[in-house]
């Protein structure tokens, strides 16, 4: 096996880890003790269904998720970026971004947020009028767009970086492109991500606050992040764009070189900011600290990836190519089950246990099946 291919697998089998935690992240929120219930309109709750049985330690796992995994999932969003334009060309891209990810999130992801939100809409309004839970879905609760928000998200990046691919085809992304070497030193290549993440997240999170979200119709985003995510997804196609065994996470890079650094690292900047945020209530440093997080962190996955997963595995195979659709259904499982489970007197451990596996065995059964469809197959 070359080392192309080698680097694919570490890539792939990354993007379906982050998908299985993306359904231990939403299984556990109904069970944080800061999950709060909004009966006037369920859109404002911090989660679909909260239960009032709570357990801290699922504080700590959602923690750990926020702070990283959606920055990893665009930057590896942005992975191939240059690799798929410069073989399509920009309009045939953005043909195939429109196909894989505004068409999907528009359509199949409307109609799983419906199913998904109805357990919502039930124990906010004690009713399963359908006309009526259908009528407020897209009017009080302003069209409610869950897990999917991604997609829509990383097409816009797409879009955007197309058009500055069209206008500036030499220069796109040589600024950085030396940065990410495999060659230079890992310190250097650290503070430079670390740099970017400050620019990018420190003045939105200081004007519109660090929880702050938005939105139009389906069109929601977490106004706060969105130039993080943006330039997460800018790193990606840069260092992409070196092709993924030239630059700076390849495999004998000396930034994955020093894998176990990174994970010391992150275990311990986490670790302390679960207690700074705490006992220091200065905004601006959290806000710093959670940059820092969310480097180490994922340089971290990134290093611990590419360095060892090297070689095909059967049952991860199976899982990436799963992925996709396992996160595009797996909310409507979640919140079925979750609701069901607020009829049992249940230790906490075992009804979160009980919604990730379940949830995450049938989005599986449901993502095998839908496969099965020819077109489903092709863009999923």
């Amino acid at each position: 096996m070359d080392n192309q291919s080698s680097r694919n697998i570490w890539v792939d089998y990354l993007r379906a880890t982050i998908t299985v935690l993306v359904v231990a992240h939403h299984s556990a929120l109904a069970y944080t003790s800061f999950s709060v219930f909004n009966k006037d309109a369920y859109i404002l709750s911090t989660h679909a269904v909260v239960d009032n049985k709570r357990w801290f330690l699922l504080d700590y796992i959602v923690g750990f998720n926020d702070t990283f995994f959606m920055s990893l999932m665009f930057l590896i969003g942005g992975l191939f970026f240059f690799t798929t334009i410069n073989k399509k060309g920009v309009w045939l891209f953005i043909k195939d971004k429109v196909l894989r990810l505004l068409i999907p999130f528009l359509l199949p992801g409307t109609l799983l947020m419906l199913l998904a939100y109805f357990p919502s809409f039930y124990l906010a309004k004690n009713s399963t009028n359908i006309e009526a839970y259908v009528k407020d879905f897209f009017t009080t609760e302003a069209w409610p767009v869950g897990p999917p928000w991604f997609l829509w998200l990383l097409f816009v990046f797409n879009f955007i970086a197309a058009l500055i691919y069209r206008l500036f085809p030499a220069k796109y992304g040589l600024l950085l492109s030396g940065v990410f070497n495999e060659k230079n030193n890992f310190f250097k290549q650290f503070l430079i991500l670390f740099l970017i993440g400050l620019l990018a997240y420190l003045p939105m999170a200081g004007y519109f606050g660090p929880y702050s979200w938005t939105g139009f119709g389906p069109f929601d985003f977490q106004l706060s992040r969105l130039s993080l995510y943006f330039a997460y997804f800018g790193v990606g196609a840069v260092i992409g764009r070196l092709s993924l065994n030239a630059g700076v996470f390849s495999n004998n890079s000396p930034v994955v070189k020093q894998y176990r650094l990174w994970c010391l690292l992150a275990i311990i900047v986490f670790t302390c900011t679960l207690f700074l945020n705490q006992v220091l209530n200065i905004q601006q440093f959290n806000n710093m600290l959670f940059v820092l997080c969310c480097t180490l962190i994922c340089i971290a996955f990134i290093s611990v990836f590419s360095k060892f997963l090297v070689k095909s595995i059967s049952w991860w195979d199976a899982l990436s190519k799963h992925a996709y659709l396992i996160y595009l259904a797996h909310f409507v499982f979640v919140t079925w089950i979750q609701f069901w489970l607020l009829h049992f007197d249940l230790p906490v451990p075992i009804k979160f246990l009980t919604v990730f596996l379940l949830s995450f065995a049938l989005s599986w059964i449901t993502a095998y099946l839908l496969r099965k469809i020819a077109i489903v197959k092709k863009y999923l």
